[in-house]
């Protein structure tokens, strides 16, 4: 082989509006405990890895919810008053007490949502802790049962269960708290607290320095993470999966200006935090149309990528290699360049490896990039690359010690091989590959390469003709011309929310049924307050769930939270 094989490890970051729009309140605490355990680790693996290379892709709606918790603490440090806090996990770790009644046994069920072998069992005080709680929580009077000290040192075991690798192994307060079995006190549980503040605070600077010394490429998706094929074609869906059935609704009204609105506005969160306008933009759930890409290119990204098997369908099967650029029209003198996932080899990593020795893990995917490597090599490819995309967040609870081992083994060893070299993908168009041409694109995503993850299925058609009425009413009320900049500002961010991806990805009976409700419950939480917002009634279809959870189903991989790119 003449030269190293270009391999680029994307890692994408994404959590949903978690917030009530009403007051703030967290309704789910995923955003500041991702936070601890894997956005901090993430970097710390860089940081330990100078010589890798890494694309890191954020969600501009995440980074303000990152903003939020860390605006939270810091005033409760400053004021020491509990009711800056909008988490009830936060005041469960600080004040227990001041909760009461079903609050109490909320709030014991939230302390068990974890990963029951790696972040449960894994630690003996915390297991025996939730299985005391599990029986009580059996009773018919469970909140009379449940004490102030059982709840707090179970609120202490699940933050340092959701603490990352790195800092169980390094971070003094953690570690100390870490050999205690319990009776944790007071003083201890607001150091901890705090703890989570600065944390969750340096992930803005240390992604920043990455970036600003050449190791990482941040990238952004869309400010909240839509679908922006269906928001511009509501039947884009059908160019892969023809025979789904669809909304009744034909189009969601004036889309492409809400897409804009997703890439505007997200382009200006996105600068805030990290000081630099993306050179790149993983769509959201790697979903893309010629319509989305014709938007990319107009504002001057110089890359997006999606799954392989959108390149699968739009080659109609046709034979041609996955590694390289490609595109497939050119505006201008811009040149949106197209990368297309290698699907087989990120789901080793999202869902495969997780049970094997990392050793092993390491080098079955290296022995695999090397036969890409020398297949690339025989077939004349000048300028091949391999693009990896997954998740940045989801998979590591799955795998022990959160993906420690393989992480670093993975860093280490394709800092320094002989045949193969980590880089971005800014990197790789640095090198002015040649570009592979594509004469059409048909619409899909990296989950399975088409669009029904969000779209085809009778709950999922009804939720997008919901939105599409409130699109409307907004329109309508828009049209009134009573709304100063502020108003509209703040109603254009609302709608945002209720255009998110997430919403629709959990509709199903695929998927377990705590999500389901959860989910469904926020997506009609959102659309109401939008109605408020641009004072118009809201429809009574909403007082009824979107999507009703089967008895025994929702037994997918990993939660539901990840899909695999290969049906």
């Amino acid at each position: 082989m003449a030269a190293k094989l270009p391999v680029v490890l994307c890692w994408h970051m994404h959590q949903p509006e978690y917030r009530d729009p009403r007051d703030g309140v967290f309704q789910q605490p995923w955003t500041y405990l991702h936070a601890i355990k894997d956005y901090v680790d993430m970097a710390a693996h860089l940081e330990r890895w100078p010589a890798a290379r890494a694309v890191v892709n954020f969600v501009p709606i995440l980074l303000e919810q990152l903003e939020d918790y860390v605006k939270q603490i810091d005033a409760y440090r400053r004021d020491g008053n509990v009711s800056e806090l909008r988490d009830p996990l936060l005041i469960g770790l600080i004040r227990p007490g001041d909760l009461q009644g079903e609050a109490r046994v909320e709030l014991a069920r939230a302390l068990m949502r974890a990963q029951r072998e790696r972040l449960v069992e894994r630690f003996a005080p915390f297991a025996r802790l939730v299985h005391a709680t599990e029986s009580l929580l059996e009773h018919e009077h469970a909140a009379d049962y449940l004490s102030d000290r059982l709840l707090a040192d179970l609120a202490v075991w699940y933050h340092l269960a959701w603490s990352g690798e790195t800092l169980r192994q390094d971070d003094p307060l953690i570690r100390g708290m870490l050999e205690r079995e319990g009776g944790f006190e007071a003083d201890e549980r607001e150091a901890l607290l705090i703890r989570i503040g600065e944390l969750t605070g340096s992930v803005f600077g240390r992604y920043r320095r990455l970036a600003e010394a050449g190791q990482v490429e941040l990238s952004m998706t869309p400010y909240a993470h839509p679908i922006m094929p269906l928001l511009l074609d509501l039947r884009a869906g059908t160019e892969s999966e023809p025979s789904d059935p669809q909304p009744d609704r034909a189009e969601y009204p004036q889309g492409e200006e809400r897409v804009r609105y997703h890439i505007e506005h997200g382009l200006a969160v996105f600068e805030r935090f990290f000081g630099r306008r993306p050179a790149g933009c993983w769509p959201s759930e790697g979903a893309i149309s010629e319509a989305t890409l014709s938007l990319l290119d107009e504002y001057g990204f110089e890359w997006t990528a999606s799954g392989g098997q959108v390149l699968n369908n739009s080659l109609n099967h046709a034979r041609q290699t996955l590694h390289c650029p490609h595109r497939v029209f050119r505006h201008g003198e811009r040149d949106l360049r197209l990368f297309f996932r290698d699907d087989g080899l990120s789901d080793r990593i999202g869902f495969d490896y997780q049970n094997w020795h990392a050793d092993d893990a390491v080098l079955d995917l290296c022995n695999h990039l090397v036969s890409i490597a020398e297949t690339c090599d025989h077939l004349g490819a000048e300028h091949p690359v391999v693009p990896i995309i997954l998740d940045g967040e989801n998979a590591w609870e799955h795998y022990p010690d959160n993906g420690f081992w393989l992480l670093d083994g993975l860093y280490k060893r394709l800092s320094d091989h002989p045949a193969l070299e980590l880089v971005t993908f800014g990197e790789t168009l640095e090198r002015e590959p040649e570009t592979v041409e594509l004469k059409s694109l048909v619409a899909g995503s990296w989950v399975y390469g088409n669009l029904t993850t969000w779209i085809g299925e009778p709950a999922k058609n009804r939720a997008w003709e919901w939105l599409v009425d409130a699109r409307q009413a907004y329109l309508e009320a828009e049209a009134g011309g009573q709304w100063g900049p502020e108003v509209a500002g703040r109603n254009a961010q609302q709608l945002a929310v209720c255009e998110g991806s997430d919403w629709f990805w959990w509709f199903g009976d695929e998927n377990p049924a705590d999500a389901v409700r959860d989910f469904d419950r926020l997506f009609r939480l959102q659309l109401r307050r939008l109605y408020e917002l641009i004072e118009r009634p809201a429809p009574a279809a909403l007082d009824m769930p979107v999507c009703e959870p089967v008895a025994g189903e929702g037994q997918v991989e990993a939660g539901g939270v990840m899909r695999r790119g290969r049906a």
